[in-house]
Parts: C-alpha cells; structure tokens; sequence
C-alpha cells in the first residue's frame, strides 16, 4: 500500500465516521424531541 493509497483510505474512513456521527446524532436528537416536546410559553 502506497502513501496515496493510505491518504485515500484514511480521508474516507474520517470522513465517513465523522458523517455517521452526525447522522447518529440528529437521530438522536430527533428521538429525544419526540419524548420530550418543547411546550409553548413555557421558559
């Protein structure tokens, strides 16, 4: 494996985790939103 092999590989791999973070995420924000709705007038 040459080194624009492994930059290939590694920039895919990070970019990929860190889109899959995000995807989690807003998931679960999403979730939590449905389980706890934000009332109006409340503060």
């Amino acid at each position: 494996m040459n080194n624009w092999t492994f930059g290939l590989s590694m920039l895919l791999v990070g970019m990929g985790g860190t889109l899959l973070t995000l995807l989690i995420m807003s998931g679960l924000m999403g979730v939590l939103k449905k389980i706890f709705p934000v009332k109006e007038g409340e503060e």
